[in-house]
């Protein structure tokens, strides 16, 4: 994670949307007779940012649960209260899908200008039928008319709705949902919110083993608020990520490695939560783990697009280097998605999706926070912002 390749000096040749060469300046000039020319002299040019896990499509926001926040109320203490998720999806269930999209579009702009050209996202502000497949089918627009690549996932799985008993939204969730998202082909993965006060470590294996058996890919929230064995039960199951881990210890991570599951790390959750408990992003990889960081981009307790801000909170908050904050959320990022021999890394055949920025080294993108240093982005070759 931390051999990032870099070629100084360098260039690339891009045709019909592709690399087709990557080497010395020098040498890119003698195949550039009758091409465009982008001078990146003194700037640093980067794979497009893979962020792994977003909830991308949402309506509203929560500014009031923020401002509790900030005066000492805790996560679990603002959704006993009304807020939390189930204030987004009372929002979301009262959007029609044009509102719903035009926010959504307002968010891909935002990371398209972050330098993120592929985004995870998830559903799970509807939390029933038709509200989920709302929100799948809105990001499914929103890969036909924006320049960023959406990876759908679906999180029906997100919390339990008042009007609906545990076991009957369980029910719910693996004989209507799943069958009619996967008959549609309207998400790759599954994932769910393993924790207490959402879905206990039996519910979650029987709605991610429904889902596999329908051909999904599994993903889950695991380890979060507290260590219940989640990040175990993605190994059993042989998910390709685990997310969050704040709370997972040794024998999980343990697990993790065994199964090659890889795990996502979501500094921004922590920091906007205002928590210090940062998932064990050495020792996981100093175990030889493939680590993922990325925004968790949401409404409540990750608002930021930002990969830029999310590479300073894990070089100053989990102890990454520079050079595996970049790794993880672009390379091993894209693996995770099942989009590592596409896009990622700047190879000849892969996507042309890269972000070029004002800046020497690639260390200043963690190392000056909270403003933008993006000069351009890319996606397929053609400039996006």
């Amino acid at each position: 994670m931390s051999d990032l390749a870099i070629i100084r000096d360098g260039g690339m040749l891009i045709r019909d949307g592709k690399i087709d060469i990557v080497g010395a300046s020098k040498e890119i000039e003698k195949n550039t007779r009758d091409a465009e020319v982008i001078d990146a002299g003194g700037k640093v040019v980067l794979p497009g940012f893979v962020d792994a896990h977003t909830h991308l499509v949402f309506s509203g926001n929560r500014l009031d649960d923020f401002e509790r926040r900030a005066r000492g109320e805790t996560y679990e203490q603002l959704a006993a209260a009304g807020g939390g998720i189930w204030s987004t999806v009372e929002k979301t269930r009262a959007s029609n899908d044009v509102d719903l999209l035009a926010q959504a579009k307002k968010h891909a702009n935002w990371f398209l200008r972050c330098g993120t050209t592929t985004v995870e996202a998830k559903s799970g502000y509807g939390l029933t039928v038709e509200d989920e497949l709302k929100i799948l089918r809105v990001m499914r627009r929103l890969n036909q008319e924006t320049r960023l690549e959406v990876v759908p996932t679906f999180l029906g799985a997100h919390a339990v709705p008042r009007e609906l008993r545990e076991s009957d939204y369980v029910d719910l969730v693996i004989n209507e949902m799943l069958p009619r998202i996967a008959s549609e082909r309207l998400a790759e993965f599954c994932d769910i919110f393993c924790e207490y006060g959402y879905f206990d470590i039996e519910q979650s294996r029987r709605i991610l083993t429904a889902a596999k058996k329908l051909g999904f890919k599994l993903r889950a929230h695991v380890d979060q608020l507290t260590n219940s064995g989640g990040a175990k039960l993605t190994a059993e199951l042989g998910a390709t990520t685990a997310d969050h881990l704040e709370k997972t210890d040794e024998e999980g991570l343990a697990a993790l490695k065994s199964a090659g599951v890889q795990p996502v790390l979501l500094p921004g959750s922590v920091y906007a939560l205002g928590s210090t408990c940062y998932p064990l992003a050495r020792e996981m990889i100093d175990a030889g783990l493939a680590v993922v960081i990325a925004t968790d981009f949401n409404p409540g307790s990750s608002p930021t697009t930002s990969m830029p801000m999310i590479l300073s909170l894990a070089c100053t908050q989990m102890k990454m280097s520079p050079a595996e904050a970049i790794t993880a959320s672009t390379i091993n990022a894209a693996y995770s998605l099942s989009r590592g021999d596409k896009i990622g890394s700047l190879e000849p055949g892969k996507l042309a999706n890269f972000s070029i920025f004002d800046c020497e080294d690639y260390r200043e993108l963690a190392y000056w926070f909270g403003f933008p240093q993006t000069h351009s982005v890319y996606v397929q070759g053609e400039r996006v912002f």
